[in-house]
């Protein structure tokens, strides 16, 4: 289909369901999407069987993201399973449905009412009854009809009264099933459904059982609505909830076990800290730098209202406050205050320079300056923009960046230009000729001075030999091809986001009691950690795949607020890493414990998902051998005992044959020549040992299901297959065993498929310490040495993602530098002095790579936004050394001496921008609580970017500019017009 990324489906023998899951590209019409599916569907369902088309097909679209898990729960166990169920499933689903916002919602399990008729096969056998003789008395009984009307319409003009006509249609009660008329006989002698079974009002499927803190309880999922903000939603089901609450019976209580913007919210309210922390640094350091509270009052002024600015710009666009909005905000904080510092700085320095009163110096500081700021947020446009209309999710998260910075850098230069200038004429104060700033400043003057006069002469060893720098330069971009290497990849770094959940995995074919059992064990050992708050358990279903499996276990534990678990031990990563140790504390399951996915709705877990797909004609049992060498393969070790693949800490293969089956082999012949329907024979045995649908019955306005399947007790061993009986067309009862014996045989629970073929689903994890960049990468490096070419590695969820979104990085950033170099040729309409400002760009890739580097943070899309940030940011700081540069050149300096000049002129206020910039960016990176990983990468990667840029960049843009124009000069023909003049003499005397 149009769009589609992939495609799974599920098919469990323990519900006897399936489910397709199809997965579309982002971006995609979710509406057009499902008219798509929907058609497919109408379309196949000529070919399904009669069995599942009276059950109907339900097609619902909702995104993969889990946005709440509820759980509903008798505190005094006053009501069962079975009835919290279907209160829940009749009073709280369909009204969740109905919530603003909500794709889907659903409880875990298919416990909704249902007539069970319960067989005693026995009883059918004393009194000659097959199970069809039983259904077919139940679909007579329990039928509506439609008797008529009397006097209806054409009839006699003498009618006077219409009378509608009413009888007894489908029953409801289990009194009235069993009532049902099986057979009758010789004195009106009648055989009841209550003489052959026992009838109830009980559950549709049992196969699902959940618990909360141990008590009997139901849990339930409300999924997100394609492009719904998950915010207002959450809020919306929660006061929906709270509602519905008002209304519960006596005995029954509500939690919501899983609340996942808990951790968005708790985010959100870390980076308004980290943002208001940024504001308060970036002001100090233009207080220090000017040493003028009334032109520290300036920026103070301009950036607040470019950020109130950047408000109006989103809301504009439809894009809502989110963490990674506040991320960029953090960082457009620092590059905001840039213009307006650039403005300032050189008003203040004319001001003390050359005495000019405030209003003429802000004049003639204009005419400098103008060029430059419009030049910065041009370049800063020119990197954000056009990656904002990249795709897939990498692209959906540089749109985030790529449009709040982007508004906000052109309100910053709107009022750079405007309010600047103003507030400068306005607010400034002559400079007096005596004026003798505080001590702390002149101490402060004095350093600063020294180091800009180390600084000139550092440039000048630099550009003094141009092989020198040169070689050192190449030094750098073999440092970066390295370190490119080396820093492990990934999609975004793994948050600690309040809860965990996990599974446990007994042996084949493991009943639901001994899965119970073990997660009573799980439960008990969670909530004796006094980090976790509650433990919501559900047995019998494998949470990766949402099917019914009797021999797995799931779990939820919801941690304590992040304010309460301030040591690591009580961290999410800790506790899942001491879940472990309940498969030593008992001997039935292995239990594995996981982070959620950092990005909710990418995944079911944390780690990494994927299929070993079979494209061959091999059985399911070689399909399990070619996944089971994969995992061995992984797990491997070398001759000296270290671990052959070292980043991958975990991978278990998910799919098994080896759950015990009988197979029944009915001799056909045999059947033919007794006069036995061989439909009958099957109808028998699943009217028996399964669930079989009769039809349906009304109950609280509701349509549920009567099911028939025999008693507890007469389906637990093979012997059971004895006390079956089948009519013959003589009318003779005839033991199964006559014409069919059980073949004890292994098969699975579950068939996957992946893109259709047949696949075996695999999860794991990354080594601690590793990335999961690097764990895709080694399982892919076993896959080719393992698989053959019948089989094929495929990923899914965030695995894909990140697979999608390395191949874009490369893209991006050339695209960012080539905007650059355009927009600046544009502007200086020269193809020279581009080349100048984009030499910056890799000493900011450098320094971000080694502050990644060496605090064992990945390469993943933070650390790429990160990277195109840098590419505006580094240029900015050699627009202002080449934009004064070429000014002085022009002025009649040599280039020599232009360079040296713009160098020491702007050397100041390089470092004040740079320093309020990550200073400003500080927070984030020393951050901790809820999503402090993901502000950890980015600001870690703009700091040492930043600081790169601007302690070793500059050093070197003024000998790239000096020899890029040398160079354009030659190839034109010409040489320097200035060269030999006066000013680098003077220039040399006046910075010595």
């Amino acid at each position: 289909m149009e769009n589609m990324l992939y495609m799974t489906s599920t098919a469990a023998s323990g519900s006897g369901s399936g489910s397709i899951n199809v997965y579309f590209k982002l971006g995609t019409d979710p509406n057009m999407a499902l008219v798509n599916v929907n058609n497919k569907v109408n379309l196949a369902q000529t070919t399904l069987p009669e069995d599942v088309r009276r059950q109907g097909v339900t097609v619902v679209k909702r995104s993969p993201a889990m946005l709440q898990v509820f759980c509903f729960y008798s505190p005094n166990g006053q009501y069962d399973g079975v009835f919290i169920h279907n209160w829940a499933q009749v009073n709280v689903v369909d009204e969740l449905k109905r919530v603003a916002g909500v794709g889907d919602c659903s409880l875990f399990g298919s416990m909704d009412y249902s007539m069970r008729i319960w067989l005693q096969p026995d009883k059918l056998a004393k009194y000659g009854l097959s199970a069809k003789q039983v259904s077919a008395a139940i679909q007579e009984q329990n039928s509506q009809y439609a008797p008529g009307r009397l006097g209806d319409m054409p009839t006699a003009d003498s009618t006077e009264l219409t009378w509608q006509i009413d009888t007894q249609g489908r029953l409801v009660t289990p009194e009235e099933f069993g009532e049902i008329i099986i057979r009758t006989g010789q004195d009106s002698a009648m055989l009841r459904l209550k003489d052959v079974a026992r009838i109830e009002l009980g559950g549709k499927d049992y196969s699902v059982l959940s618990r909360y803190n141990g008590m009997v309880a139901r849990m339930g999922a409300v999924y997100l609505l394609p492009g719904a903000n998950a915010i207002s939603t959450g809020d919306l089901v929660k006061a929906k909830l709270e509602e519905i609450s008002k209304r519960m019976p006596d005995g029954l209580a509500y939690t919501l076990l899983v609340d996942t913007n808990d951790f968005v919210m708790e985010s959100i309210k870390e980076v308004v800290s980290t943002l208001v922390e940024a504001m308060i640094l970036v002001f100090i350091v233009v207080y220090v730098f000017l040493q003028n509270w009334r032109a520290t009052l300036i920026p103070c002024i301009a950036v607040p209202v470019s950020i109130i600015g950047t408000f109006a710009g989103l809301f504009a666009f439809g894009y809502t406050i989110n963490t990674l909005t506040l991320f960029a905000l953090v960082l457009a904080i620092g590059i905001v205050v840039d213009d307006a510092i650039v403005v300032l700085e050189n008003v203040e320095r004319i001001m003390s320079t050359e005495h000019l009163p405030p209003r003429e110096a802000t004049a003639k500081a204009m005419n400098e300056v103008t060029a430059p700021v419009v030049a910065i947020v041009l370049v800063l446009c020119a990197v954000f923009i056009p990656v904002s209309f990249m795709g897939g999710l990498a692209g959906q998260m540089y749109k985030q960046f790529a449009i709040t910075i982007s508004v906000s850098v052109v309100l910053s230069g709107i009022v750079a230009l405007t309010l600047t200038p103003a507030l400068c004429a306005l607010l400034l104060k002559p400079h007096a000729h005596d004026h003798t700033p505080a001590k702390g400043f002149v101490w402060f003057n004095y350093e600063f001075g020294r180091i800009t006069r180390r600084y000139v002469n550092a440039v000048r060893f630099v550009k003094a030999s141009g092989v020198r720098a040169l070689a050192l330069c190449a030094l750098m971009f073999l440092c970066i091809v390295w370190l490119f290497r080396i820093v492990p990849g990934g999609l975004v770094p793994n948050e600690d986001q309040g809860y965990l959940l996990g599974m446990a995995i007994l042996d084949d074919g493991a009943a639901q009691p001994r899965t119970t059992a073990v997660n009573k064990v799980l439960n008990d050992f969670m909530l004796k950690n006094p980090a976790v708050l509650s433990v919501g358990t559900l047995s019998g279903l494998d949470i990766t795949s949402m099917a019914a499996k009797s021999n797995y276990g799931t779990f939820f534990a919801l941690l304590k607020p992040w304010d309460e678990r301030k040591d690591p031990k009580d961290s999410a990563d800790a506790i899942v890493n001491t879940v472990g140790a309940v498969t030593v504390m008992q001997p039935e399951a292995f239990i594995l414990g996981f982070s959620p996915p950092p990005i909710s709705g990418m995944s079911t877990t944390g780690g990494f998902e994927g299929y070993v797909q079979m494209r061959g004609s091999g059985s399911l049992k070689d399909m399990e051998d070619a996944a089971n060498k994969l995992v061995a393969e992984v797990t491997s070790k070398n001759a000296d005992g270290s671990p052959k693949y070292p980043s991958i800490g975990m991978v278990r293969n998910l799919f098994s044959t080896g759950s015990p089956q009988l197979y029944a082999n009915l001799d056909r012949e045999r059947c033919k020549d007794m006069g036995i329907s061989i439909a009958d024979v099957y109808a028998a045995m699943s009217a028996t040992f399964g669930s079989s649908y009769v039809n349906d019955f009304n109950l609280m306005g509701r349509t549920f299901q009567v099911r028939m399947q025999a008693d507890a007790e007469n389906r637990v061993l093979p012997d059971s297959l004895n006390d079956i009986f089948v009519a013959n067309r003589a009318g003779e009862m005839i033991p199964l065993t006559a014409v069919m014996n059980l073949e004890r045989r292994t098969a699975p629970q579950v068939v996957e498929r992946y893109n259709v073929f047949p696949a075996a689903h695999i999860m794991g994890s990354p080594t601690l310490g590793y990335s999961s960049g690097q764990a895709l990468q080694e399982m892919e490096k076993a896959a080719s040495v393992v698989l053959s070419a019948d089989y094929q590695l495929g990923w899914v969820g965030s695995a894909l993602q990140e697979k999608l979104a390395s191949s874009d990085t490369t893209v991006i950033f050339v695209l960012a530098l080539i905007m650059v170099f355009l927009i600046l040729a544009a502007q200086y309409e020269s193809w020279s002095l581009p080349l100048s400002v984009l030499t910056a760009v890799p000493f900011g890739v450098f320094g971000a790579l080694v502050a990644t580097w060496g605090r064992g943070l990945s390469n993943d899309i933070y650390f790429q936004v990160a990277l195109v940030t840098l590419v505006g940011l580094a240029a900015k700081n050699a627009i202002l050394i080449v934009e004064f540069a070429v000014e002085a050149w022009r002025g009649g300096r040599s280039l020599d001496a232009a360079a040296i000049h713009a160098s020491k002129l702007r050397f100041r206020p390089i470092v004040m921008t740079s320093l309020a910039f990550i200073l400003g960016c500080v927070p984030l990176a020393i951050s901790t609580g809820a999503g402090a990983n993901s502000r950890h990468a980015i600001g870690t990667a703009v700091i040492g970017g930043m600081l790169a840029a601007t302690c070793i960049a500059t050093l070197f843009v003024p000998f790239f500019f000096k020899a890029i124009m040398q160079l354009s000069l030659k190839l034109q023909g010409k040489t320097d017009p200035n060269l030999g003049k006066d000013h680098l003499a003077e220039d040399q005397e006046d910075d010595i």
